[in-house]
């Protein structure tokens, strides 16, 4: 196995246990109102949500920054008979989409976004892509999950052929992290090992709302921890934004 598909492979089998379903529900849920065809996954990592959301029916179009896991994501459309388009681009430089009916954006994608400034690009590029009235859905971590479960931790994880450990550091500002992580996978009789590091921030809910708001989004929507019936408070630790292109 190459190393840009092993690397992929790695990412999938310790994401196994992520919550994609509550992801799918949680959209669903939002939308089943509405009539909602042609959907962007964006940051869509190896494929999963935009492969289950195509497995539903909806045009699926999945946008990421790693052509090796657009690769990966590639294949198993394939092998499930799926057509979706992927498009290698940069969540702050996006083009070739336009009069979406939604964009999602899951998995704290939007937390790679650390830039104030870039942040505001992200939010009018992707509100430039939307129809009248398309939705764009987010998730990011709390500034409560940041500072008290990831901040200065260390987290690892042993499966039969690999295993990773990742450090968690604290950045300078309220919410900000880097993640410094080390991957080793068997292959034959040896162990490759791969390198990474993250950079994340997440910020306060009111500051999401004012940059949607000045990209011209309103109707907007904060939920909490996959359910619409949670309300905020003040240890929840995902939270998710529903906004409407006016």
């Amino acid at each position: 196995m190459m190393a840009y598909q092993q690397m992929a492979y790695l990412y999938d089998q310790f994401m196994s246990e992520a919550p994609y379903d509550k992801w799918i529900d949680f959209t669903e849920n939002i939308i089943e109102d509405s009539q909602v065809s042609r959907i962007a996954d964006l940051g869509c990592g190896t494929g999963e949500i935009a492969v289950r959301l195509a497995e539903r029916g909806y045009q699926m179009t999945g946008v990421d920054y790693s052509a090796d896991m657009l690769t990966y994501a590639d294949s198993k459309a394939n092998e499930k008979n799926l057509s979706i388009t992927w498009l290698h681009q940069d969540l702050r430089e996006l083009e070739g989409l336009a009069n979406l009916d939604l964009a999602v954006s899951f998995c704290d994608v939007i937390n790679y976004i650390t830039n104030k400034d870039e942040l505001e690009d992200v939010f009018q590029q992707i509100f430039a892509i939307l129809k009248p009235g398309g939705l764009f859905i987010f998730d990011v971590h709390s500034i409560y999950q940041v500072e008290h479960h990831f901040k200065n931790q260390t987290f690892a994880d042993v499966l039969d052929h690999m295993s990773y450990i990742w450090f968690c550091i604290e950045g300078e500002e309220v919410g900000e992290m880097f993640h410094d992580l080390t991957f080793f996978a068997q292959e034959g009789d040896k162990y490759i090992r791969f390198d990474e590091f993250h950079h994340q921030r997440t910020y306060s809910i009111e500051f999401y709302h004012q940059l949607l708001f000045e990209a011209g989004f309103n109707n907007i929507k904060v939920y909490a921890d996959f359910s619409l019936e949670n309300l905020v408070h003040k240890d929840s630790e995902r939270i998710f934004f529903v906004a409407e292109k006016a």
